[in-house]
Order: structure tokens, then sequence, then C-alpha cells
């Protein structure tokens, strides 16, 4: 199973949900395109007014489904495919939605998480939520845009932690940072993230697209994509084998 981005609808709320079963929610390629093509939808659709994100199961996000990488990340080509499409097809849709959008994070939200993390509006987390993007580990750094969506979002400090220590973070950690707006124990999470929504619901819904577009453009920084033609050259990379490899196989990377 390669897991599912669902949706359903109530009244002008509607929540989509990262289902993984057995997988922390990991996001497999399936559900990366999925992401997108629900995200649009939702734009397209006038009688909304909020949006909840959040994983099935009491985690968000364990990052990505890391089964799959052998079967692309080592040729260039492919990696870039990934990255390019799939994964920034996902956040990118996400970004141009003109709904608030609210994050229900629980438990795990490592890399892909925090990445979808980054594209909400208001990020609820419960107090036992852990937070970061050890991709060091895994012999591979960041794509170039989502690196600087985690960058924008997350601060320089955090990002560089999480990018170079491979550090985790707690939840208390994460809001005194300023990426969290609130953090609570956990069987008050996903009643704080409705309340929030509904209480969104309510205001004028052409002020709430107006100020997601307005926001939008005022943070637009330098672009990535200048990095993008070398970002992907490391595919065939021993490094990068050889972390995806000790991932598989349970043991540790030998870099």
């Amino acid at each position: 199973m390669s897991g599912r981005v669902l949706e359903d609808f109530d009244g002008p709320l509607a929540r989509v949900t990262l289902s993984h079963p057995g997988k922390f929610n990991a996001m497999s390629r399936a559900m990366w395109r999925e992401l997108r093509s629900v995200f649009e939808s939702l734009q397209s659709r006038s009688d909304l007014r909020c949006v909840i994100v959040a994983g099935e199961g009491g985690h968000f996000c364990a990052g990505g489904d890391i089964a799959e990488y052998p079967d692309f990340r080592f040729d260039e080509a492919g990696l870039r495919e990934f990255h390019e499409n799939d994964v920034w097809g996902g956040l990118g849709a996400m970004l141009a939605c003109d709904l608030p959008v609210v994050a229900q994070i629980e438990g795990n939200c490592m890399g892909a998480g925090v990445e979808i993390a980054c594209c909400c509006d208001i990020r609820i987390s419960a107090d036992t939520a852990r937070f970061g993007a050890p991709i060091a580990r895994l012999g591979f750094p960041m794509a170039p845009r989502e690196a600087q969506l985690v960058l924008r979002e997350a601060g320089a400090a955090t990002a560089r932690e999480m990018l170079l220590e491979a550090a985790v973070l707690d939840a208390a950690e994460m809001k005194s940072r300023g990426f969290l707006n609130a953090v609570l124990p956990a069987r008050e999470v996903a009643a704080q993230a409705d309340e929030r929504a509904r209480r969104m619901a309510q205001l004028a819904p052409q002020a709430a697209r107006l100020n997601k577009q307005a926001l939008r453009a005022l943070t637009v920084a330098p672009p990535a994509t200048s990095l993008i033609d070398q970002a992907y050259r490391y595919a065939v990379s021993a490094e990068h084998q050889e972390g995806i490899a000790a991932f598989l196989g349970k043991r540790r990377a030998a870099f």
C-alpha cells in the first residue's frame, strides 16, 4: 500500500488527512501527487473557508517513504523529477491555496512533515510532537526549494540545526522559536485545530483570500530555482547510496 491523502468536508471546513498505515504517514510518490490534486481542487471551491491538515493514527508525517527511494533516487533525472514535480507539486499547491490552512501536528513531524507544516498558516501541536529533517543520516541534502521553504518558515538557526546536525527538536522548543502557534496536550490538539479553523471560517472569506495572496507576495525571496540545475548531481554518489542502503538494512551508515 502506497498511502493516501484523504479529504472530507464539514460545511465550510475541509479536512485533509495524510494516511500511510504502518509508516507514520510517510509520504510516497503517490501521496505527493494526491496532495497536489487535493489542494488544487480545494483552491477552486468557493464554498470552503478553511482547511485542516492532519495525520492519521497519532502522527503527522514521518518524512518520505524511503522504501521507494532505490527505484529512482540514484539517477539524476529521476531524482530531479521526484523533487521538482512530485514533492514541489504538492507543496506548491498548498502554498498557492488562498484558503487559510491549519496544521494539526501530533507525533512524528519529520522531513516531508516539516515541509508540509511549513505550508500551513497556523500550526497547532501536541506537546509530544517531534520535529526534524535528519536526512544527513541518509546521505543526501534537502532540495533547494524545499530548503528555502524551511529556512523561511522555521528560521535559519532551526534549518541549520535540522540539516547540519540532524537535530530533532521538541514542540516546546519549536514554539519558543516561533514555528508553532500553540502547544497543547495531545488529547486537546484536534479540538483546538477545529476551533481555530471554525473561528477563521466565520470571518470574511474574500479578505482571507486577499490576505493570503498579499502574504504570499510579501514573503517572496530570491528564487532557489537558480540552484536546481546542479542540485541533483549527487544522485549517483556513494554516500547517497550508502545512506539509503543503511536505512533499509537497519544498520548505521558508514560515511
